[in-house]
Order: structure tokens, then C-alpha cells, then sequence
């Protein structure tokens, strides 16, 4: 299948060319890592966040799934690698921030609003998973029949990104370390189309977006 030679492709390009010139770093790594920064990211393929942040390799840990969810605790019912991520990187690896990183034109979102995952009979495991964006779905649909003109996408986009703030305050071990000040809570979100990252400012409760000089 060609679309996987182009995967041996770019390895050989790696492999001849970023491995190449970091091999001091990766020589590093091969030791251990110690990463500072757990980022919770949408698995959808447009959206890197090791890109978005131009990060160094070691330098992110990174949870993707569909529509950067995080479960409230509460909902954890034996094994979750939500659950076992967080606990490791927080427990384990001992990182200094979480950040969430939601962005534009999420397909998942938009299949939330749209009702595709509604009928589990469709696809059982992704409905069961978007059941934990209903909240914030249900007020952003409120939100709409009370004003029309709100744009519900970005609307939910945002509030999924907040409602996972949330949740992440309900596991004990993160409550705990933010409480310590060890761990800090952020919420981003990327916007694909125009490259542009906002930051949910603590204060003001708006997300803002990061200044550029172009």
C-alpha cells in the first residue's frame, strides 16, 4: 500500500536528517525523558501539536484522542489510558503544566452537534466516548435557541476545552498537585486554517489569542 512506503520514506528522511543532526539529544532520550509538559490534543491528523509548539523531541507528553476529551473522574470505570496518563505523567514523570489543546473545525465537535454519534448502534465505542462532551454540547445548544447567531462550532470547541479543565480538577491527583502549585492548568486552541493560537486567559475567562509579530 503506497500510503505506507510513504510512512518508510519519511523515516529514511528522518533518519538521514533530524535524527541525524540531534543525535546528541536523541543519545539524551535513549537514557530517559523527563518532560516538563503534558499536552491533551485531538487525534484528528491535520493537528500536531510537536509542530504547533515547534517542540524538541522529550520535551512534550502527549495524550491524543477523539476531540481532545478528558472523562471527569467520577466516570472512570476500571481501566481508562485517560486516567493512567494523566496519573503517570503527574505521579510518575512529575510534569509541571497541563495543557489542553483544542482546535478549529474539529470534526468531532462538529459530529456532536450534528447528532452522528446519537444511535450507538452506528459505532458503539465513539458513541459511548462523545457521551462525555454532552454537557457542554446541551449548553451550547441552549445557548443557540436563545441567540441564533451564535456560532455553535467554536462555540463548543471552546467549552470542551473548558469543561476538560474541569474534569481534570475531579482527579485527586491532579486537585492535589494544582493545590501544591506543582501543576498548572491551561487551555488552548489552534485554528488550522489561520495559524493562529489563543490562550484562555485565568482572569478574564476569554480565550486570547498569542501576539505575532509577522
Amino acid at each position: 500500500m503506497p500510503a505506507f512506503e510513504d510512512l518508510i520514506d519519511g523515516y529514511r528522511r528522518f533518519r538521514l536528517g533530524s535524527y541525524r543532526e540531534q543525535r546528541e539529544r536523541y543519545d539524551q532520550l535513549a537514557q530517559g525523558q523527563s518532560p516538563k509538559i503534558m499536552v491533551i490534543a485531538c487525534s484528528d491528523s491535520r493537528v500536531d501539536p510537536t509542530r504547533v509548539f515547534d517542540a524538541s523531541p522529550g520535551q512534550l507528553f502527549v495524550l491524543r484522542n477523539i476531540a481532545n476529551l478528558v472523562p471527569p473522574y467520577s466516570a472512570i470505570s476500571g481501566q481508562s489510558s485517560v486516567a493512567a496518563a494523566l496519573e503517570y505523567a503527574v505521579t510518575g514523570i512529575h510534569v509541571h503544566h497541563i495543557v489542553i489543546f483544542g482546535h478549529a473545525r474539529c470534526g468531532g465537535v462538529s459530529a456532536a452537534l450534528a447528532g452522528d454519534f446519537d444511535n450507538p448502534v452506528a459505532g458503539k465505542h465513539v458513541h459511548a466516548w462523545m457521551e462525555f462532551i454532552a454537557p457542554a454540547r446541551d449548553a451550547v445548544k441552549a445557548a443557540c435557541q436563545l441567540s441564533p447567531d451564535i456560532d455553535a462550532q467554536r462555540a463548543l470547541e471552546l467549552a470542551n476545552i473548558r469543561l476538560g479543565l474541569e474534569n481534570l480538577r475531579s482527579y485527586p491527583f491532579v486537585a492535589d498537585a494544582v493545590a501544591k502549585g506543582t501543576v498548572k492548568l491551561h487551555g488552548v486552541l489552534f485554528d488550522i486554517a489561520e495559524g493562529v493560537l489563543k490562550i484562555l486567559d485565568a482572569k478574564t475567562g476569554q480565550f486570547e489569542p498569542v501576539k505575532v509579530d509577522l
